[in-house]
């Protein structure tokens, strides 16, 4: 009875209470979505952003995601899985859209990060934050030069604006669609979500990821040209989480093993190592609910690369800067 007990706890703790917080976001950012284009909001969106959004050729519909990004990754991604469905958005630019929104992304997660490492390594945290900032502008960069190279130009003064725009409705009525739309994405965000989801729980209470990130943890060879000390908070981070990291490198730090530099360049490292894992682990269940299993699958993929490759880009410069 114990046993049993702690199981239900366990799988409610770790899986079933989980899958409905993930659930009840992705539904309130479907419905939230569908209400904004009912509305008309995303041609009011997108002009916050309209500048660099023209620049990278993309249309309305993915500067208002970008907009939307800054409030609700969920949400956001809805509106880009809603276009393209309707076929407003090219495979090419939904890549793009969903690579844009890596800036939005930063800034939601920007306040918890801080909070978490100002305490702990101090000054380190300015740095550390200032060149994943770096890293995300990088990103953004990479994909309004892509945009100018891969999508077609925007037709007329106002691009693709004029496909958006619908005959006013009010609020009650754009409610009312927004809820009929619901109600014919929530199954397929169900069937997707829900299997993927247990199958990733299952996956790691057998300990898969664990054994994936003890790999990536204990496979460092190439890593030598930290110091050894650092290897130490690159294991917290990838074998535990960031704050386990955060918790070394601020012991660390208070001991004056290791410069702040130093610091910084590991947790880097750490954020290299462990944010792939973490993405299939935590992103792709979600993702999966939102768009096909296939397409989640390459807009996971291509944005991992893309951060990863920025933030390398980022910690090659950071690491032969003069600094120390």
């Amino acid at each position: 009875m114990v046993l049993d007990l702690h199981f239900i706890t366990s799988l409610w703790a770790h899986l079933i209470w989980p899958l409905t917080k993930i659930l009840f976001w992705m539904s309130v950012g479907l419905i939230a979505a569908n209400f904004i284009e009912a509305l008309n909001w995303t041609h009011r969106l997108a002009s916050l952003t309209r500048p660099l959004v023209r620049l990278g050729r993309l249309s309305p519909v993915s500067g208002a995601s970008f907009s939307m990004a800054f409030f609700s990754g969920v949400t956001a991604n809805t509106m880009l899985a809603e276009a393209f469905d309707k076929g407003q958005l090219s495979k090419k630019e939904l890549v793009l859209a969903n690579l844009f929104n890596g800036l939005p992304r930063f800034f939601l997660h920007l306040p918890t990060v801080f909070f978490l490492t100002a305490p702990l390594i101090k000054m380190a945290a300015l740095l550390y934050l200032a060149l994943t900032f770096a890293a995300a502008m990088l990103q953004t960069v990479v994909v309004v030069i892509g945009g100018r190279i891969l999508l077609p130009p925007l037709q007329g003064e106002l691009g693709e604006v004029a496909p958006l725009v619908r005959e006013k409705i009010d609020w009650h009525q754009a409610l009312k669609k927004s809820v009929q739309r619901f109600r014919k994405r929530i199954k397929g965000l169900i069937y997707f979500t829900v299997p993927v989801y247990i199958l990733f729980f299952y996956l790691g209470k057998h300990g898969v990821f664990d054994w994936l990130e003890q790999v990536f943890a204990t496979k460092v060879w190439f890593l030598a040209w930290l110091q050894p000390q650092s290897l130490g908070i690159v294991m917290a981070h990838v074998t535990v989480e960031f704050s386990a990291g955060l918790a070394a490198a601020g012991a660390l730090l208070a001991a004056k093993s290791l410069s702040y530099k130093e610091v910084v360049l590991a947790l880097l490292v750490g954020n290299i190592l462990s944010t792939p894992i973490r993405a299939v682990r935590h992103q792709f269940p979600y993702y999966v609910g939102i768009f096909s299993p296939k397409l989640a699958l390459e807009l996971v993929g291509v944005s991992q690369v893309l951060r990863l490759a920025s933030v390398i880009a980022v910690g090659l410069g950071y690491y032969f800067l003069p600094l120390g």
